[in-house]
């Protein structure tokens, strides 16, 4: 097998712990509407498609036409921006992990279903984006996982090949997006989704701990 030379990162439920801030933002956002909340734990499946769509499952269903979800979506977004870190952390072992692939000269990607200026704030402001080859959330025009296109333009970016790369996801979707690209999966059991989804998803690897990727880098 070729040599790992590209990882590529989800970012929530993966690098950080960002549940506690989406579930908060979300339910502030449902109160000023005048909607009923959900606990936190709910929103373990509610998020992984983009903001909208964590809106759209977060409303009740009679309200979720396409307009008064963008409504709402912008209200979350103005209040996320201003608490995105308010309880969010990096996992344990997530930045020795980035740490020891950056040391072995593994280039370091994410791609996110988070839009675009939240993925990179965070990144930046728990690791640092220049460590990253690559730090992309949801931009338009370009379509949201588990569309492969994302995965392609870090992978051209990068100048791999793709069966140089390994990605790294949490959820059912990651392990849909890495198929679709061709690239070697590992599905992390300390994110939002169970153990189950990511095989039933076609994870190639799983990994309990962070340490456990380093195992999986060929060299």
């Amino acid at each position: 097998m070729s040599k790992t030379r590209l990882v590529i990162f989800d970012l929530d439920g993966t690098l950080l712990d960002t549940i506690g801030d989406l579930a908060a933002s979300c339910n502030h956002t449902l109160e000023q509407f005048g909607h009923p909340t959900h606990p936190t734990d709910t929103y373990r499946m509610f998020v992984g498609n983009g903001i909208a769509k964590l809106v759209e499952r977060a409303l009740p269903e009679e309200c979720r036409t396409v307009e008064y979800v963008e409504q709402v979506r912008l209200a979350f977004v103005e209040y996320y921006r201003a608490h995105i870190a308010d309880f969010t952390r990096p996992y344990e072992g997530v930045p020795a992990l980035l740490e020891r692939l950056a040391e072995q000269g593994v280039q370091l990607a994410v791609a996110s279903n988070k839009f675009h200026e939240g993925t990179v704030a965070l990144i930046d402001h728990f690791f640092g984006c220049e460590r990253f080859v690559a730090v992309y959330g949801q931009r338009a025009g370009v379509p949201i996982k588990p569309d492969p296109t994302v995965v392609a333009q870090i992978v051209a970016e990068a100048d791999v090949a793709r069966d140089e790369v390994l990605y790294v996801g949490d959820s059912g979707v990651d392990m849909q997006t890495a198929v679709a690209a061709d690239v070697r999966s590992v599905g992390v059991t300390w994110g939002f989704r169970s153990r189950e989804e990511l095989i039933e998803a076609g994870a190639v690897h799983l990994a309990d701990r962070a340490e456990d990727i380093l195992k999986l880098i060929i060299r």
